[in-house]
């Protein structure tokens, strides 16, 4: 029974919005001995369904999707099956995106610029009960580590002036004075270490602090 329970495949479902993306993985799983791909869902909701209809032993999860992303997808998932292991194969390489998909549930977080190899190690880690992680992922994690984290309201004023809003548009749509969104903004520089609203929304923006 031992043997015949080793020799059984991980079952693995691909969850991403681009079909070019679902058919290289199915492909590439397809060779190995130790693969089998079960399914495919195209976003959030139908990875749902799909996982309580296949119960996958790891669901590769994208993050940007229509409709409901991968983060809420993961968490989830995790809600009715706690024992779920999920690995994010993502473009986005932000800390911060990194953080809430480990915080919802992930056990892992690849780039999909990640090689071959290093995707099937992660597969298999991950079905080992350990965790995977890209080498940018976890170097970008320990260098904002001890970072102070935006507050809510900041990510929300953060959000407005990366739609070009200006300073009193904010303070009126949040109901605020123009000087307490000043005071925010101050605050959000010396978190983000930048100088101006500009580079302020850049580094937001390349550290997955909301969507591209």
């Amino acid at each position: 029974m031992a043997e015949d329970s080793e020799r059984t495949p991980i079952r693995v479902l691909t969850v991403d919005d681009h079909a070019m993306v679902r058919d290289g993985v199915t492909a590439l799983l397809a060779r190995q001995p130790d693969m089998e791909a079960v399914g495919e869902a195209a976003d959030g909701k139908e990875a749902i369904a799909q996982f309580r209809a296949l119960a996958p032993d790891i669901t590769l999860m994208d993050i940007q999707m229509p409709g409901m992303d991968g983060v809420d997808a993961i968490r989830a998932i995790r809600g009715f099956a706690p024992e779920a292991r999920i690995l994010v194969l993502t473009t986005y390489p932000g800390d911060a995106q990194a953080v809430r998909a480990i915080r919802a549930g992930a056990a892992g977080y690849l780039l999909k610029n990640c090689i071959r190899k290093e995707l099937l190690d992660a597969i298999r880690a991950i079905h080992a009960g350990r965790r995977a992680m890209s080498p940018d992922i976890s170097h970008s994690l320990a260098e904002h580590a001890l970072d102070e984290h935006l507050t809510e309201r900041e990510l929300a004023i953060l959000r407005m002036v990366a739609e070009g809003h200006p300073n009193k548009q904010i303070a009126w749509h949040l109901e605020l004075s123009p000087d307490t969104i000043k005071a925010h903004l101050k605050n959000i520089f010396a978190k983000l270490g930048v100088d101006d609203r500009t580079h302020a929304v850049t580094v937001a923006t390349r550290r997955g602090f909301f969507d591209r």
